[in-house]
């Protein structure tokens, strides 16, 4: 049995299932779509916010679940380093690499373990294992890495409307708000 791989893909498999669905479903003290929504285009520039929402619970969402049962799991590592890159280039790169000062450090050890994970491979109580258990290396993993960098770009840059937000947008999602601290500013922009 692989303890290490099953560590990471127990801990960060349903913790990004959560992630995903505090944006999707307001689940977990999320703030659902429609509040996610607002907060990407009032403070991210993400137009239209629904869409980005979506598309970033959705990949939350897939990439948890691709690492907790360890299936297909270069294409989840993909999934969730293009959230991770996202909120580095959207939210945090300005405040340098620590998470205390609202930086990217905490989105850097996602993309690390997700790396590890494409390159080793998932362990040996996965569906990976059972079924494609060719389906990991450094070759995938700097693909499943490359992926998820190029995906936000694409996600971001030419997903985006450049159109001013609504006037009518709300950003009750906005984690900074009073009441929201630096940790959830990390979990709920698009990390």
């Amino acid at each position: 049995m692989n303890i290490g791989q099953l560590a990471v893909r127990g801990i960060v498999g349903p913790l990004f299932i959560g992630h995903g669905t505090q944006k999707l479903m307001g689940w977990f003290g999320g703030h659902g779509l429609d509040g996610t929504a607002g907060f990407f285009e009032s403070s991210l520039g993400l137009r239209p916010g629904k869409r980005h929402a979506t598309i970033a619970g959705a990949g939350e969402t897939f990439a948890g679940v691709s690492l907790t049962l360890g299936a297909l799991t270069p294409l989840g590592v993909a999934s969730m380093t293009g959230a991770m890159v996202t909120a580095i280039r959207k939210v945090h790169v300005s405040n340098g690499p620590w998470v205390s000062d609202g930086g990217w450090e905490y989105n850097a050890v996602l993309i690390a373990a997700g790396a590890m994970l494409a390159d080793h491979g998932p362990g040996a109580l996965s569906i990976d294992a059972a079924r494609f258990p060719r389906f990991k290396g450094p070759v995938v993993a700097a693909a499943a890495l490359a992926a998820g960098v190029a995906g936000s770009f694409i996600a971001t840059e030419l997903l985006s409307d450049d159109a001013p937000a609504d006037a009518g947008a709300s950003a009750t999602g906005d984690p900074a708000s009073p009441g929201g601290g630096a940790e959830e500013t990390t979990g709920a922009a698009t990390s």
